[in-house]
């Protein structure tokens, strides 16, 4: 993996948010696997045993693991780190010190003992040879020739090995080897002369260059992993289901539940479904279902099943959503309230939507109050539009007009306010329209109200579609046997 590998250090940025729920997702499932959880259709739950129930924690969580490394294109392998102060932690400290001691005792010996010099010797040269590609043939020899072990079995016993000689061939390797954010940790090591000090950096440093290998290998061999993946985690699911025959029980709520929505709207004739069953065929059933997990009570309800490694992702897609519907709210009353005179005018629709997206980004923290950001919304938009009006020759606002408008912006808290269930409604009409057109290159047009986060709303459809069409590619076959039963008045929604 020379300086090919460039790439690793893509997606960094995108890491705060996308990896942290790799372990979210794993404990998550861990924790609805241990416990058992009783089914919400039935009364008894199968008895198992603490064996079968670790070796199932065990292929969910390797479960887990593939499903991250598809739908998460920033995850990467992350060197493990014991927490500080903990018994492990300390055992693998007295260990390593012990190791590097006896290492050193060995050295300043008279004549030295390089017993366990050479076995570190070895090691470095099989990772070494391990980040070799198969064309790397030049490299390959190299290596072979400078640290061949019978040859320096022999140089310790006429004295004459060069330990410093061969440390200094191993760093300079490193650095033809290591990817470019490995470069100023190899760099250091030039820097140290103390033979010991020096291998033992060595080996830290060649830890984490596995690391990138590994995050090498795993983004190069992505894009052919889909199919395999798909299998391995329909099968892993189809064990963990034969051992757990309630595992299906809250994805055949949460699809019951969208049948019996998307049937009362039929039945009352409103928009969300014809008043024939069109709207209850597989796909669209599936589409609506999705689509209720961007409005998911996670507090009260348990998310389904097939969902669970994703119910992070969802949620935070959720939050996307509401503030942008708020935020779309709040300029869709600011233009229509001022009207024509500050339509067109360059730039501000932009300093306006910067203003509310900063009065916003805390918006799901405890500590956040909606209803004083909304007044300071108001009150900080009423003097720019002020300021914008008087710069273009148009008369400020009245107190009566700022008072109105603040009024209307603050009314938008209300979830029944009628601008705020406008957009709300538009947005979830885009999402549904971009599953429907996931297949499509072309994204659906954005509905009215919406350019102002017309970005940001194609980004979050782009993610929530792919992230919807990977679970379909999983799980549609149960999705389809629950539906069938559904459908043909098994089911009771």
């Amino acid at each position: 993996m020379p300086k090919e590998a460039d790439h690793l250090e893509g997606g960094g940025d995108k890491e705060s948010k996308e990896e942290r729920t790799q372990d979210a997702s794993e404990e998550t499932v861990r924790k609805r696997v241990r416990a058992n959880t009783p089914s919400p259709h039935r009364g008894n739950t199968p008895q198992v045993s603490v064996e079968e129930l670790m070796e199932t924690a065990r292929g969910v969580t390797n479960m887990a693991l593939a499903h991250e490394i598809m739908v998460n294109h920033a995850f990467q392998v992350k060197p493990a780190e014991l927490p500080e102060g903990s018994l492990e932690r300390r055992v693998k400290e007295i260990v390593h010190k012990a190791y590097w001691d006896c290492l050193e005792a060995q050295l300043k010996e008279d004549p030295p003992t390089y017993g366990h010099a050479i076995k570190l010797l070895a090691e470095i040269r099989e990772t070494l040879l391990s980040f070799l590609l198969p064309g790397h043939s030049r490299l390959r020899f190299h290596i072979e020739e400078v640290l061949d072990l019978p040859l320096i079995q022999q140089q310790t016993e006429n004295g004459a090995l060069d330990l410093s000689r061969l440390s200094q061939f191993i760093v300079g390797m490193m650095g033809s080897l290591c990817a470019p954010c490995r470069d100023e940790d190899v760099n250091k090591l030039k820097e140290i002369t103390d033979i010991v000090p020096l291998l033992k950096a060595i080996l830290s440093v060649l830890d984490l260059m596995k690391v990138d290998m590994l995050n090498f290998a795993i983004s190069s061999i992505r894009p052919h992993l889909m199919q395999q993946s798909v299998e391995y985690e329909r099968s892993k699911f189809q064990e963990f289901l034969e051992k757990q025959p309630n595992a299906l029980d809250y994805t055949e709520k949460w699809l019951e539940d969208t049948v019996r929505c998307l049937r009362e709207a039929a039945a009352d004739g409103s928009s969300a479904a014809s008043s024939d069953p069109p709207s209850l065929i597989p796909l669209n059933v599936h589409n609506q279902a999705y689509l209720r997990l961007l409005r998911w009570d996670h507090d009260s309800d348990l998310f389904p099943e097939t969902v669970l490694m994703d119910q992070a992702r969802f949620q935070e897609m959720q939050q996307e959503v509401e503030q942008l519907v708020l935020l779309s709210s709040v300029l869709l009353v600011v233009y229509t309230t001022t009207g024509e005179a500050i339509s067109g005018l360059p730039g501000l629709m932009e300093t306006l939507k910067n203003t509310v997206n900063v009065m916003l980004a805390d918006m799901h923290t405890p500590s956040f109050s909606e209803q004083e950001a909304l007044t300071t919304i108001g009150e900080k938009l009423c003097f720019e539009l002020s300021q914008c009006l008087s710069q273009h020759g148009y008369s400020p606002f009245s107190a009566d007009r700022k008072s109105s408008l603040m009024g209307q912006i603050s009314a938008t808290i209300q979830p029944d306010n009628a601008v705020r269930k406008l957009m709300g409604s538009r947005v979830q009409s885009y999402l549904l329209a971009a599953l429907e057109f996931s297949q499509h290159k072309t994204p659906p047009p954005l509905p009215g109200g919406l350019v102002p986060v017309g970005r940001e709303l194609k980004e979050l459809a782009v993610r929530f579609s792919r992230l919807v069409n990977y679970n379909k590619l999983v799980f549609s076959p149960f999705y389809q046997k629950v539906l069938d039963k559904i459908l043909s008045g098994g089911g009771s929604p």
